[in-house]
């Protein structure tokens, strides 16, 4: 009975820790300069000129 307390209280704390903490942005999956690589992605063929 104590244990199984003890256990949901450890839970609650450490969901209510985790949504404080944030990650730092280097983190970050979303890249901060689009790039040649990484424009395909969005649908941007990068062998077109953009002038």
């Amino acid at each position: 009975m104590k244990v199984g307390i003890s256990l949901i209280i450890v839970a609650v704390l450490a969901i209510a820790i985790s949504r404080r903490i944030r990650l730092s942005p280097r983190y970050d999956r979303v890249p901060r300069k689009l790039t040649q690589w990484n424009s395909m992605d969005k649908g941007i063929d990068p062998t077109e000129d953009q002038t």
